[in-house]
């Protein structure tokens, strides 16, 4: 099976871009996050996630218990894909699996995507998450551009997105469409005052 690029230490076989451990882990008030491959063990926390007001503007229902277990399983089958092109990753802090960051490159442009657990909101972790994506996306795929949109009436996802280094394309039908390039990227995130839960993502900025 040839070597695959891989976001995580301990996912897939990496090639040589891949980038190590430390890379991954930042630390946050509330506990040092990382990026990683969901497990079978993952369902129960991943239906946490998918739940509350966190799937208020996805336009779907809370995640029931047998779609928590198909999720992780395709998950887990894309990320043993020789050409893998499809990312779901868990955002763990302190071992407390609290969100899903996920990058699509199915086409040309990469598409980003995320959702955090409810009561997991206002500390950064959203954003500090979408940076590790982005620096994967770009330095080890190579991407040159990454896309991500959010319903308009969730505006604090959209402020995840210009922290993280995206910027406001247009507006369509309800939605408004970032992109993200290798020249405009933040510095990594560093040591701050807790922001405000309205700084945070609320719900899922929609791949």
């Amino acid at each position: 099976m040839a070597d695959r690029p891989s976001p995580v230490a301990g996912g897939p076989a990496r090639t040589g871009a891949g980038p190590p451990q430390g890379r991954r882990t930042r630390r946050r008030p509330g506990g040092a996050v990382n990026l990683r491959e969901l497990t079978t063990d993952d369902a129960h926390a991943v239906r946490r996630i998918y739940s509350g007001a966190s799937v208020r503007h996805l336009g779907r229902d809370e995640m029931g218990r047998v779609e928590a277990h198909r999720y992780v399983g395709q998950a887990i089958q894309w990320a043993q894909e020789d050409q893998r092109v499809q990312h779901i990753l868990g955002i763990n802090v302190d071992g407390d699996l609290l969100g899903i960051v996920k990058l699509n490159t199915t086409t040309a442009e990469g598409r980003l995507s995320y959702i955090l657990r409810e009561d997991a909101w206002g500390h950064g972790h959203a954003t500090t998450a979408v940076i590790e994506l982005l620096a994967f996306a770009f330095d080890t795929l190579h991407l040159t551009t990454i896309t991500a949109k959010h319903r308009a009436a969730n505006p604090a996802s959209g402020r995840v997105l210009v922290k993280a280094g995206f910027t406001r394309i247009r507006a369509a039908d309800g939605l408004l469409h970032y992109a993200a390039r290798p020249g405009r990227r933040p510095r990594r995130p560093r040591l701050a005052p807790r922001p405000t839960p309205a700084a945070e993502a609320v719900g899922e900025v929609e791949a």
